[in-house]
């Protein structure tokens, strides 16, 4: 052990002392004991040694620190010393050494995601934990993290106030910190009654995995007071807890007078509903379509396309739409439409499909709720409000608020994106040229909208909309002829091919209307040309990376006046720049619209 570690050890077990004596003589002077001064002397070596440590975690210039605990990729210096000493979980851990985590500068790293195997712990979190274990105070929770973007939440129990608090106690939990333990678990509880029965099962994992009984049976009570189904508890809670929740039932029953075999009644076509849900857990639409044709069930009746959307892939969700056989706007027996449940899903690919196939954004649950405020109360401040860089992904969850809140406000004009069948061969070729580009900018640009609108326009991601290629390739690959292809054949794959672009530009101006009107004045000023900055003289090529810096500084500030836009705008004003951009747009893409050429 070094000088320093050994320095920090008794330092902290000095705290901890004067912590004990500190608790001593408050009982003693509310019992009347005339040693007030030595007892304010306590409190403010306690006081100052706290701050001291303080130091260790927020100056700067007292990183001594000699190990790294990296949570969600942000390594955290910390001191191994005081850990230890205040943690019996980290003197186990530190005693063992490190073999497998590695070093890096020196100092012996460990990951947060492998400490805690069993839940999640965020930055913002572990810095207050940390906190906690080097002054013995505890910092107010943090509001960009324990609040929702919901305007109308009081953040009482809304999901980023239940999470940071389940963060918490899994740090306290695992880390072996009783006192902190008990104190997660009462606010763990004041949250039961006011929370959403939804947001009442990662309590109840968190009070399994901790090994919380008491925590546990009120969970276990909250949620058979529900009206939650016994599929969607067999899936998303452990068997241990299923066979208790069932045992419960048994007994509640008897307790009614209730005859066993009238609560084991199942639906008369439970098998084949259940079979249709193996199908979509192995994402076997074929299967799918089988099991359809040999029963009487229907994908209403297994609430398939529910199902789907709470639990199957992305491409699986789109293909059980493909199939057509399921209405797109039924509810399930708790009241809740397919977007109800694709919106706590958090997956702007899932919801752009649904509201492409008719889903009604504007439908409630039985108590109250849209999809729009399920997905505002499950989205933390930090995440919506989070900058994007140009050209990186943007954040999902602010991204399926975005699409939500753009589907409640938009307006019942939608853009003629019709396409002749009678467009001549160098029409297509013009068009399919500046859709090409249009959609290849929007990948760099706008990474993760374009992705979400190819992939709900059933483009094809792998061929020409790999950005590098697509930027560089000359127009003239278009017009590149198979000898084997007819003239009509090949017209007919062009149109294929510009219906597909076409759907993507379309969903684009749909559910991104601020996105495209960037890139309606980027490719309107022949700008595009910048991004071939190696082409030309040396005075060209020094213009256009001074332009470029121009062209990325406007860009960066038109997405980030986006993205500030406030709820509270308008929806008249709103309308009137979507149609005025539109209707320029269609001006543009028409047939005889100028393409730059490369």
């Amino acid at each position: 052990m070094t000088q320093f570690e050994h320095g920090i050890f008794m330092a902290v077990d000095s705290a901890n002392e004067a912590s004990s004596s500190l608790s001593f003589v408050s009982s003693h002077l509310s019992n009347g004991s005339s040693n007030e001064p030595e007892a304010n002397t306590e409190v403010l070596s306690l006081s100052r040694l706290s701050g001291s440590l303080e130091k260790l975690l927020i100056d700067g210039d007292y990183d001594y620190s000699d190990a790294e605990i990296v949570v969600e990729g942000i390594s955290v210096g910390v001191h191994r010393g005081i850990l230890a000493s205040r943690s019996s979980f980290f003197h186990e851990l530190f005693k063992k050494g490190n073999g497998d985590s590695g070093k890096e500068g020196g100092k012996t790293r460990y990951l947060m995601s492998e400490l805690v195997p069993y839940g999640r712990v965020g930055y913002e979190a572990f810095q207050v934990f940390l906190h906690y274990l080097y002054t013995g105070k505890l910092k107010a929770s943090p509001p960009e993290v324990t609040s929702c973007v919901d305007e109308t939440c009081i953040h009482d129990a809304c999901r980023p106030a239940i999470n940071y608090a389940l963060e918490l106690m899994y740090a306290s939990a695992t880390f072996q910190m009783k006192e902190l333990v008990l104190l997660f678990q009462r606010r763990l509880l004041n949250f039961l009654e006011k929370a959403l029965v939804e947001d009442v099962i990662p309590i109840l994992m968190a009070a399994f995995h901790c090994q919380l009984s008491q925590l546990l049976s009120q969970c276990i009570q909250r949620v058979l007071r529900s009206d939650l189904d016994s599929i969607s508890l067999e899936k998303e809670l452990p068997y241990e807890v299923m066979t208790e929740i069932k045992s419960l039932q048994v007994q509640s029953h008897e307790a009614e007078s209730i005859p066993n075999d009238a609560m084991e009644v199942e639906p008369l076509n439970s098998k084949s509903i259940r079979k249709i849900h193996k199908a979509l857990d192995i994402d076997d639409v074929e299967l799918l379509k089988l099991l359809l044709n040999e029963s009487s069930v229907t994908l209403d009746d297994a609430c398939a396309l529910h199902y789907a959307c709470a639990y199957s892939e992305a491409k699986v969700v789109q293909e059980v739409l493909t199939l057509g056989l399921a209405d797109i706007n039924h509810r399930n027996v708790r009241g809740y439409s397919v977007l109800h449940v694709a919106a706590r899903r958090k997956d702007p690919s899932v919801l752009v499909a649904l509201l492409k196939k008719g889903a009604c954004a504007s439908y409630t649950t039985p108590d109250g709720q849209t999809a729009l405020s399920i997905c505002q109360r499950l989205t933390r401040r930090k995440d919506y409000h989070e900058k994007t860089m140009q050209g990186k992904e943007s954040n999902k969850d602010r991204l399926c608020v975005d699409v939500l809140e753009r589907e409640m406000r938009r307006s019942s004009m939608s853009v003629n994106m019709s396409v002749s069948s009678e467009l001549a061969a160098d029409d297509l070729h013009m068009r399919l040229d500046y859709l090409e580009n249009r959609v290849a900018f929007a990948r760099l640009l706008f990474p993760a909208e374009a992705r979400v609108a190819m992939e709900n326009a059933e483009a094809d991601s792998t061929s020409l909309y790999a950005s590098s290629t697509a930027l560089k390739r000359s127009s003239g690959n278009l017009k590149e002829v198979d000898l084997n292809e007819t003239p009509s054949v090949r017209t007919k794959k062009l149109q294929l091919r510009l219906h597909s672009l076409l759907k993507t530009v379309e969903n684009g101006r749909r559910f991104f209307p601020h996105c495209s009107e960037v890139l309606d004045r980027f490719l309107e000023d022949d700008m595009a040309d910048v991004f071939f900055l190696e082409k030309g003289t040396e005075e060209e090529q020094k213009v256009k990376k001074a332009r470029f810096m121009e062209l990325k500084d406007d860009l960066q500030e038109a997405f980030h006046k986006d993205m500030a836009e406030s709820n509270h705008h308008s929806a008249g004003r709103y309308i009137s720049s979507v149609v005025s951009s539109s209707s320029s747009s269609s001006r543009r893409e028409g047939v005889g619209h100028r393409v730059r050429k490369k």
